[in-house]
């Protein structure tokens, strides 16, 4: 394992914690509570941008260097969330794209449903 798989980020992630005394801090309410934080965060950086504008987000290196810095965030706070409560992200991952292909079959456009209806099952959140 390398220091830039999972396993190795959330490793370097709680040493970095503990060497600051924050393990007392980092429940699964807190982390939760943070990550939606950032999430929040990033969204902001799209907030009034047209959809071509955030198309071309990343064409700008300023803002290309805020959804970075915003995208570690989260994906630091769910490593160490996932972490805390001993998730897997991969394997849940992988769990959740194997319920979901079974839950929305393909379909190709104008099969089965009413008119109308195409957006039904466009969320796999759930």
């Amino acid at each position: 394992m390398t220091d830039n798989d999972v396993a190795g980020l959330q490793r370097r992630l709680a040493e970095f914690a503990a060497a600051r005394d924050w393990q007392p801090y980092h429940t699964p309410k807190n982390l939760a509570a943070a990550l939606s934080v950032e999430a929040a965060e990033l969204l902001e950086i799209f907030q009034w941008l047209t959809p071509e504008q955030a198309e071309r987000v990343m064409e700008d290196a300023g803002s290309a260097h805020r959804v970075a810095d915003e995208v570690a965030d989260v994906l630091a706070y769910l490593l160490q969330f996932c972490e805390v409560l001993g998730v897997d992200p991969l394997a849940a991952l992988a769990a959740k794209i194997d319920r979901n292909e079974v839950r929305f079959p393909v379909r190709r456009r104008g099969e089965g449903g009413a008119e109308g209806d195409s957006t039904a099952d466009r969320h796999s959140s759930e």
